[in-house]
């Protein structure tokens, strides 16, 4: 080992590490945060990363050893407890997702259905934001798709709300909603207010999976309904049952106990990971969900069930007061500690069966993690056979040295010369790296209309902080930079024909890449490819997977530098309004966005509330309201 090992300002931080709960945070040359843990003993537990016992012979040794060789800097925070110690690293995990935490996939929210119990005629709806407004949320689920499909199912036995009129039940009509039968029309007065509720509370009762006492009383009603010959009324509370009937058909009995519980198991296969859990409520299984983990290479079960279990449950809203696991936890005590006192605000207990049911309901899940991960890897190894297909044929049909493993594209974007934005789109070996994705705001730019200068300028700028990134000055501990300055493309596409190219090749020059960074246009009419000093074009086949590639990545730079632009635009519109205004300047402007936070708001402000701003004098509010 070498004789430096830890480096000397590594050594220093270990030196003067406190005995106390808290979190760490470690970092790489840049700054970035790659491993976030908490420990009882700050001292103790760091400094056991850089022992050779813990770098050799246990299953995390490797990936232990790859964390250390890339830890430039060590911050931590005390704090009072193990718990808060949890908590803070739960927070801090989820906001970096560091690359050697195990953590969940997908960088996107879950989908939740949302049930606005805070209003006085709740809607129902969906949402991938939790919130605390008073709104009751179940989730999170994996599949939209399927989140809709259940709504659309549930929604014939328990009519819900979607529209956003205000309901007094004096409207003279109701919509389309009700006369299909998917509204029960409080807006009209077809039902009151405390009837609409009941219908919603059944409906939250069935997500938590009490359905029987549900369909008892449907049922009841509907032969109520036959027995005074109110055919019509029984025929619909029919059509309820049959709706919520193919509901309970997918949710299968594991228990007479009526227990609540989710069972939590994965399974996984070289650096792939995924965790089933399945969702029991009353006895059956009224759900299961899968989610993909990233951070598991050479990590053992222990923590891979640990990482997962602080990250769904910072999230779900339903947590049951028994949870199955697969395997003993070190931190078992202080999750449920955590899960009792800040999620569930009642006992929640983490067991591990060995015998009955119960380990039954553990093989279950662990047989169908093994065949979901057996389903994502085959489909991940097609699209990845997809990827290397389109790669290799743009390599080949430009002549490349190598299949251009990382993309990127620049475009343009402005309307009629206002607001011009560039984008950066990056791919890596044929998938989308949004994480990478960069805007341009175009300022050098005074003929609105050239385009050639807009490119210029947003080329100039990208490699310009390549270069920077090679200067070592830049690259001292605890630096922040971006990494993806620091990477030069394997092919870099600009949206435009010979004339926009011909800008590329100009900047390439000037910071000595021409020749070592290929580079297209890609003229939008004939997906034609024009290459530096080629009169002539090249069409890659049609249906061919390197074209489909070439078209998604010249979409989405279209895409991305649209939506930018039109943010752009709308906050010079607001910005552009209020400076109109005499004695108005973009202090004040601030001032008053800051405060109101909306043209709309500033509109409909008074006088009074205007002269509250800082900066906004008495007759300063008149003279604003009468100009806006």
């Amino acid at each position: 080992m070498d004789a430096d090992f830890p480096a000397p300002h590594l050594q220093d931080i270990l030196d003067h590490l406190p005995t106390r709960p808290g979190v760490y945070l470690m970092k790489d040359t840049q700054g970035q945060i790659i491993y976030v843990g908490k420990a009882v003993n700050l001292r103790s537990r760091v400094r056991s990363y850089f022992q050779p016992s813990t770098l050799k012979g246990s299953i995390r040794a490797n990936k232990i050893a790859r964390l250390v060789d890339n830890i430039a800097d060590i911050e931590v925070i005390v704090v009072d407890s193990e718990l808060e110690a949890l908590l803070t690293e739960i927070n801090l995990i989820k906001a970096h997702q560091p690359f050697y935490n195990v953590r969940l996939k997908d960088d996107k929210r879950y989908p939740y259905i949302k049930v606005h119990w805070q209003e006085d005629f709740p809607k129902v709806t969906v949402t991938r934001r939790v919130a605390r407004d008073g709104a009751r949320y179940f989730g999170p689920y994996t599949n939209a798709r399927a989140v809709y499909e259940t709504l659309d199912v549930l929604r014939k036995a328990f009519p819900y709300l979607t529209c956003d009129r205000e309901i007094s039940g004096q409207d003279e009509r109701a919509c389309l909603y009700y006369d299909i039968k998917l509204c029960n029309g409080p807006c009209i007065g077809a039902v009151n207010q405390e009837e609409y509720r009941a219908t919603i509370q059944n409906l939250m009762d069935f997500l938590k999976g009490k359905s029987g006492d549900i369909m008892e009383e449907l049922e009841q009603r509907m032969n109520d309904a036959a027995e005074q010959l109110n055919f019509e009324r029984a025929a619909r509370l029919r059509d309820q049952l049959q709706a919520l009937d193919a509901v309970v058909q997918r949710q299968k009995v594991v228990s007479p106990m009526h227990v609540n519980q989710d069972v939590i198991a994965f399974a996984r296969e070289e650096n792939d990971a995924v965790v089933q859990i399945f969702f029991i409520r009353a006895g059956k299984i009224i759900g299961r969900e899968h989610y993909v983990l990233e951070g598991t290479a050479d990590e053992n079960e222990e923590e891979i069930v640990a990482g997962f279990m602080k990250q769904f449950y910072e999230q779900a809203q339903d947590i049951p007061p028994e949870v199955l696991l697969p395997h003993e936890l070190e931190e078992a005590q202080v999750i449920e500690t955590w899960l009792r006192t800040e999620r569930a605000d009642r006992k929640v207990v983490l067991r591990v069966p060995q015998r009955g049911q119960k380990r039954e309901l553990i093989r279950m899940a662990s047989e169908n993690a093994a065949e979901t991960l057996g389903m994502l890897r085959a489909q991940w190894q097609a699209d990845t056979h997809k990827q290397e297909s389109a790669l290799n044929e743009i390599q080949t049909a430009l002549g490349l040295a190598e299949p251009p493993n990382r993309i990127e594209c620049f475009d343009i974007s402005n309307t009629q010369g206002t607001a011009i934005v560039a984008s950066r789109v990056v791919f890596v070996r044929g998938v989308p790296r949004k994480s990478e994705y960069r805007k341009f705001n175009i300022r050098s730019v005074t003929d609105h209309g050239d385009d050639y200068a807009s490119m210029r300028e947003a080329l100039d700028r990208r490699f310009s902080r390549w270069l920077e990134s090679q200067d070592s000055s830049n690259h001292l501990p605890g630096k922040k930079t971006d990494p993806s300055w620091q990477l030069l493309p394997d092919l870099l596409i600009i949206d435009g024909g010979k004339g926009q190219l011909g800008v590329a090749v100009e900047v390439l020059k000037k910071f000595d890449l021409f020749g070592k960074v290929p580079v297209v246009g890609l003229a939008k009419q004939r997906e034609e490819l024009f290459q530096p000093g080629e009169s002539r074009s090249i069409l890659l086949q049609r249906r061919s997977q390197g074209l489909y590639l070439i078209q998604r990545i010249r979409d989405e730079a279209h895409r991305f530098a649209i939506t930018h632009h039109r943010k752009r635009r709308t906050k010079m519109g607001v910005a552009s309004q209020i400076d109109s205004v005499p004695g108005v300047g973009p202090a004040r402007r601030k001032a008053l966005l800051q405060h109101f936070g909306s043209l709309k708001a500033i509109r409909e402000a008074s006088e009074e509330e205007l002269a509250t701003v800082p900066g906004i004098s008495s007759k300063l509010a008149s003279i604003i309201k009468a100009e806006l």
